[in-house]
């Protein structure tokens, strides 16, 4: 019998497949038991819950038996940006769970208070999402599939500088990120040629929009590049530049993806059409696979109303989990898997992907993407894009 199910809680043990009747240690040796680590509860579940849905729907298409092995999920909760949390999360998972594979790691936080440990017990971390550059330094065997925060960045500014556009203004919130994003857009404006002539650090927590909004509006630049965390802030500049009638006035905003996230344009209205974004999944990604995929979750998770790119890259890290496991003939220790995906590439619902062998880090397309109503729904059309783009700070 299989159940398959996925339960919140720091202790919660998903097992999505039956053991065979065997002894503890024939089970042990048939079984590959997978450690993921999302935060399923506090301000960032909804992050946790599409990558869920993104790891359950993997599994419901290619089964829970891989190179005559049986993958078992051990799931447990980090909260969000807590690493003491994560780390103590990720002890149990070596430790108690005795997990072979650890997976997950939606934020940086997590993924670098797991990388100490899953190194000195030579664990494969697959890592689904945390996009600050150059994290896989930080373990031998850590994977990355989903984004760097640059790779996704300085596109943007190259497709800017292409455009043509003379006057350009940045606004990020004033954190960390934001001032990475804010440098890795410069420099892609910079190696195409244009210039930034103005730049705005915004609160990162409540932040009002009206005086920034208006000096932007005051000094007419051609192009505005925002990165503010996702959610309310998002929303709430997509809205303040709208209601002041920047667009209207002709200034194009640019951002990364997750500005104009599926689940943000739902709740800006019409007031994110036009923005336009670079990122490395779109629900409206033209292809085969993405459409299989895309109805397959609408299926079987109509309350979510859409994939976005966190169920994205967890469905690529099982794939790739997948991969690994199959070239390696079951083995699931840290260095086998670690070499066995230098270099790997598969297809996505994204696009063609690839494990860089160096950095072990994702190298992909980035898509330059405009908001546009399709149907009943707000897109993001791709228009442009930039194959095998990767995180030049990654190397290393």
């Amino acid at each position: 019998m299989i159940r398959r199910s996925f339960l919140a809680g720091c202790t919660a043990i998903a097992t999505l497949a039956a053991m065979p009747s065997a002894g503890p240690a024939a089970a042990a040796a048939d079984t590959v038991k997978v450690g993921v680590l999302l935060p399923l509860s506090g301000p960032f579940s909804q992050y946790g819950r599409q990558m869920q849905n993104g790891i359950a729907l993997f599994l419901k298409q290619h089964g829970t038996s891989v190179a005559g092995k049986t993958v078992e999920l051990v799931v447990k909760d980090d909260g969000g940006i807590a690493p003491d949390r994560a780390r103590r999360a990720v002890q149990d998972l070596i430790v108690r769970d005795k997990v072979d594979v650890l997976a997950g790691f939606t934020f940086t936080a997590s993924a670098m208070a797991a990388a100490p440990m899953a190194k000195e017990a030579r664990k494969a971390m697959i890592v689904m999402n945390a996009s600050s550059s150059g994290i896989t330094a930080a373990s031998p065997y850590m994977i990355r599939v989903g984004q760097t925060l640059p790779q996704i960045t300085e596109p943007a500014g190259r497709y800017a500088a292409g455009q043509g556009f003379r006057s350009i203004y940045t606004v990020v919130a004033d954190v960390t990120a934001g001032h990475d994003a804010e440098a890795a857009f410069i420099r892609g404006v910079e190696a195409g040629g244009g210039k930034v002539s103005g730049s705005l650090r915004v609160p990162a927590q409540n932040p009002d929009f009206a005086p920034f909004v208006q000096r932007i509006k005051d000094a007419k630049p051609d192009a505005v590049f925002a990165w503010l965390p996702p959610g309310e802030a998002a929303i709430g500049f997509i809205k303040e530049f709208d209601q002041r009638g920047l667009a209207s006035q002709g200034i194009t905003m640019l951002g990364t993806g997750d500005l104009t996230d599926e689940l943000t344009i739902m709740q800006t209205g019409d007031a994110g059409l036009g923005v336009v974004t670079t990122g490395h999944y779109s629900m409206a990604h033209p292809s085969a696979m993405n459409d299989e995929f895309v109805a397959s979750y609408l299926a079987d998770y109509p309350q979510d109303k859409w994939p976005n790119f966190l169920s994205v890259s967890a469905y690529d890290g099982m794939a790739a989990l997948y991969l690994g496991l199959e070239k390696t003939g079951g083995d699931a220790s840290g260095p086998a898997l670690a070499s066995a995906l230098a270099d790997a590439s598969f297809e996505s619902p994204r696009g063609p992907i690839r494990i860089d062998a160096a950095t072990r880090d994702i190298v992909q397309t980035v898509y330059v993407r405009k908001v546009e109503r399709v149907g009943e729904r707000l897109m993001n059309v791709e228009i442009h894009e930039f194959p095998e783009s990767r995180d030049a700070a990654a190397a290393h």
